[in-house]
């Protein structure tokens, strides 16, 4: 999955501004005790990180 494909799944779950708040602030452990943006900096592929946010924030299937 682009990161550009990522970002739009994440603005349109979460609407832009909370999204970008979500990835800074939200600390997952299926994500080793990180951000979004700290797995992605980490070298998490895109798809692994979106997958933990749905199964994480209850992501309706349809929207996944």
């Amino acid at each position: 999955m682009r990161l550009t494909v990522f970002w739009q799944r994440m603005a349109d779950h979460f609407g832009p501004a909370y999204a970008d708040t979500f990835a800074r602030d939200h600390v997952m452990s299926e994500l080793g005790g990180r951000t979004v943006y700290q797995a992605l900096d980490a070298g998490w592929d895109a798809k692994d990180v979106w997958r933990v946010v749905c199964t994480v924030m209850n992501v309706p299937q349809e929207q996944r």
